[in-house]
């Protein structure tokens, strides 16, 4: 462990300072990403700088006038996931915050530290290997490596790596948005999908955060969704693994027929992937299988498989499939 300075304050503003007087300098949250980072020596700051105290508030219960919710930034993932407001109106959300990590990662995490954990590559994670993310220039170990839990969608010869979160998967498909501070109290919106960013040339920027900048909030419009939506993940275990595939799916029916759908992907591209063709044919459609399949068949034409992750491919295609089933019948097993 390399020696830092530990930093806490409630004012957001001087948290931006330090972070703009400090490049080195990160944001402490829960620690459940950024603690096992610097122990494996990939994240070297200089400077911590504590933020649980910062622009603490409940929970925002859909208000009469636009129905949205407001989940801060430093509250816990568990509190979120199993709060009456996400849980009534957004169940999609809750699903994906519980199906991620462990019950006690969940109660330290954060929901900002959640939108902004670093990749689980392990050519990331191990400083003997060449990685563009953790120190550019050097490479993609990936590759050529073993790729199979790497991405389909996005990559560039720079990164193949893919975003870790469940949460974010269901939060893109929700169109929410990110409330974020700069410096001077400078306040402005991030539509969820604009948030982070694709590999391209500049693989170690994993977001479109300007330098002082931190988020405060995460907010959901309100929608019809509740009813219709499902998300599902697969991964090599029951628990505690990333996701191969996973699908948040969404839909609002009228007389079994789609007026609204939204879907995103995990697992597949180094940030929640929107589904946008498959989204595009069922507009206006009937609610069956046949149109799922063929909905999934479409997004899945564009994927680009690295040596061994061929499978996510097919398993892609069917996980589409089997999430908008789900959600069609109301969330409820198939």
């Amino acid at each position: 462990m390399r020696p830092f300075k530990f930093s806490t304050t409630a004012d957001s503003n001087e948290v931006s300072k330090i972070l703009i007087a400090n490049p080195h300098a990160r944001l402490l949250g829960g620690g459940t990403n950024l603690l096992d980072l610097m122990k494996e020596d990939v994240e070297r700051p200089t400077e911590l700088v504590e933020v649980g105290n910062i622009d603490v508030m409940k929970i925002v219960s859909p208000a009469s006038a636009t129905g949205s919710v407001v989940i801060p930034a430093v509250e816990k993932n568990a509190r979120t996931a199993n709060d009456p407001a996400i849980r009534e109106n957004f169940p999609m959300l809750s699903q994906a915050i519980l199906s991620g990590a462990s019950a006690q990662i969940r109660n330290m995490a954060t929901n900002g530290g959640n939108l902004n954990q670093r990749t689980r590559c392990t050519y990331f994670y191990d400083v003997a290997m060449p990685c563009n993310k953790r120190e550019p220039g050097s490479g993609c170990g990936a590759m050529k490596g073993l790729n199979r839990m790497h991405a389909i969608f996005g990559w560039s010869d720079k990164c193949v790596a893919v975003h870790p979160s469940d949460m974010c998967v269901a939060l893109a498909a929700l169109d929410a948005v990110v409330k974020v501070q700069g410096a001077n109290g400078k306040q402005r919106s991030i539509p969820f999908t604009a948030y982070h960013r694709l590999p391209g040339d500049q693989p170690q920027k994993d977001n479109t955060l300007q330098p002082g900048e931190l988020i405060t909030a995460i907010e959901i419009p309100r929608n019809n969704f509740a009813e219709n939506s499902y998300y599902l993940k697969v991964r090599d275990r029951a628990s505690y693994a990333f996701a191969l595939i996973s699908v948040a799916a969404a839909m609002e029916l009228k007389n079994n027929k789609i007026v609204r759908v939204s879907i995103a992907m995990g697992g597949v591209a180094h940030k929640p992937w929107r589904a946008s063709v498959a989204e595009k044919y069922l507009l206006h459609k009937e609610a069956t299988e046949a149109n799922f399949k063929i909905a999934a068949a479409n997004e899945m034409k564009l994927a680009k498989p690295l040596e061994h992750n061929l499978y996510k491919v097919e398993l892609g295609r069917k996980a589409l499939v089997r999430a908008l089933m789900q959600a069609a019948n109301g969330g409820k097993t198939i």
